[in-house]
């Protein structure tokens, strides 16, 4: 049986090679995938999502954590799909129509699935249209719209307005964030959430899970 402190200090230091052979030798050990990812992966990136708070890290370091549980998962996803396992959440994230720009998008996307969520990455430039397919069709609880330009930011109102008149709208928590936008700006198109960064994106979304489990 391999030591999994070691996956965790893997993903807190990421190391995505130390990571994913871990993950694999305990998997061939029989080490339920579940345990794995409660106990030492979500706590590492939990742990990383301090030290990004109190700025011991930065985003070259959540990147890279992120990739090294990515990693991780890439094994154990299947495995979890194969015996019914539910996610936490399933979020639908995407860059609102019009604005081209997703790292920002790309590093939430990765510390939501560091956080047990299952992400559906629509990518840049995605239409209302397109949001409101992925939710009917994915099961989604949360949709995560991102803008890093002022003038795509109306998008967001766009895409919220639109998933109301499709009827889906009561059906998710709608998260926004972006460079440009506020709290107060989230609150006046009718999110549920704002959040500045990704390791605050992470804590957001168990949130709304949260209350809309409760």
């Amino acid at each position: 049986m391999p030591d999994l402190q070691k996956l965790y200090d893997a993903v807190l230091n990421g190391d995505q090679k130390t990571s994913v052979a871990i993950t694999r030798e305990a998997l061939d050990a029989g080490t339920d995938p579940m345990v794995l990812i409660t106990n030492y992966m979500v706590p590492a990136m939990d742990e990383v999502g301090r030290l990004f708070e109190c700025e011991d890290y930065f985003v070259p370091e959540l990147l890279l954590s992120a990739r090294a549980m990515k990693g991780s998962l890439e094994l154990i996803r299947p495995l979890l799909a194969a015996r019914g396992d539910e996610p936490v959440g399933r979020v639908v994230i995407g860059t609102v129509k019009g604005d081209l720009h997703d790292i920002g998008k790309n590093l939430v996307g990765s510390m939501l699935e560091g956080g047990g969520f299952e992400v559906i990455d629509l990518g840049a430039d995605v239409s209302a249209e397109r949001f409101i397919e992925a939710v009917q069709t994915k099961n989604a609880n949360i949709v995560c719209l991102s803008a890093l330009l002022t003038v795509t930011m109306p998008s967001m109102r766009t895409t919220i307005e639109a998933m109301k008149a499709a009827g889906v709208r009561d059906k998710v928590k709608i998260m926004v964030g972006g460079a440009p936008v506020t709290s107060q700006f989230a609150e006046e198109i009718g999110a549920d959430g704002y959040s500045d960064n990704a390791s605050s994106a992470v804590a957001l979304a168990r949130r709304l899970r949260a209350e809309a489990t409760a």
